[in-house]
């Protein structure tokens, strides 16, 4: 079993919440309302991160946000991750051009990551908050999973199978092939689930308790249910309709593993498999010009 430090949960649901809610403050009552703390434990933690520059408190109203500390964490962040610098212009001239919302999403050992988001899909930024962490579990996190080396992807099918007790022959041949036509492709394209609309129910209500062991049961519960659901479109008719939930593209710089994805999503009604594929190669394109710039292969005009 992974080891769980509770106060250190604590002190990043304080972080989550504020990330998720960038144009807000907070204070004390409320703050533990939301995280279910109680008073003179959040106090501590609250008056602790304060002392040290990772929030900051209005001197009349006494809620806080985030301080100077973690936008230096946020510059250090990216300075170890300057490929989000190239996306930004890019995704921006996707979303004008293409008229739907875009994100990014980075991966670690456990987790895939939403780092941001361009658009003005509502229900999106609503539901899907930057800084969100899903299971980096089969069939999540498949884009990453398909150009990753063999025992990435052997570990990803087995947390699958392990959270549904054992090995399931029908499932592990099903993400199989999802992954090849992923790969052969260069692209991921997910459908619109019972799973995600359950998942963008709960997120929405989740705002009002914030709750990091809640958010985790949550998203586990919409890995687990994806399994059982037709989530990948392995082959794309180009004359036939999809009710599409994300499009999904790999940026590669340094090897031959995706740093990050581009995600096109918020597509509000069925699209043909052509209009699929434009959208995939423009993105695509937009990827490539980021390898390049990244990777130093091509300098900024």
């Amino acid at each position: 079993m992974a080891l769980f430090s509770q106060p250190t949960a604590r002190a990043l649901a304080i972080l989550d919440l504020l990330m998720a809610n960038p144009h807000q403050a907070f204070g004390l009552t409320e703050m533990t309302r939301r995280l279910n703390l109680n008073k003179a434990t959040c106090h501590a933690i609250l008056t602790t991160m304060s002392n040290y520059g990772f929030l900051v408190q209005h001197p009349k109203t006494k809620a806080y946000r985030l301080g100077p500390s973690i936008i230096a964490a946020g510059h250090a962040a990216f300075a170890q991750f300057p490929v989000l610098e190239y996306a930004r212009p890019e995704l921006e001239s996707l979303q004008n051009e293409l008229g739907i919302g875009f994100a990014v999403t980075g991966r670690s050992k456990m987790h895939m990551v939403l780092l941001a988001l361009y658009g003005q899909s509502a229900s999106i930024k609503d539901s899907f908050q930057l800084g969100l962490r899903l299971p980096n579990t089969a069939p999540v996190a498949a884009c990453f999973t398909a150009f990753s080396p063999a025992d990435q992807l052997e570990a990803w099918l087995t947390r699958a199978h392990d959270a549904r007790g054992g090995y399931h022959e029908r499932l592990d041949q099903k993400l199989r092939v999802a992954l090849i036509a992923i790969r052969a492709r260069g692209y991921e394209v997910t459908l619109r689930t019972d799973a995600e609309a359950e998942l963008t129910k709960q997120l929405s209500h989740i705002n009002n308790s914030w709750s990091l062991t809640e958010l985790e049961d949550i998203t586990n519960k919409y890995q687990y249910d994806l399994c059982d659901q037709h989530y990948h479109l392995d082959r794309i008719d180009p004359k036939a309709r999809y009710s599409v939930s994300t499009i999904s593209v790999p940026v590669f710089v340094y090897k031959e593993v995706p740093v990050m994805c581009f995600v096109a999503g918020s597509l509000d009604k069925p699209i043909l498999g052509s209009q699929i594929e434009e959208i995939a190669a423009r993105i695509q394109q937009s990827a490539d010009r980021v390898t390049a710039l990244a990777s130093g292969r091509e300098k900024i005009s």
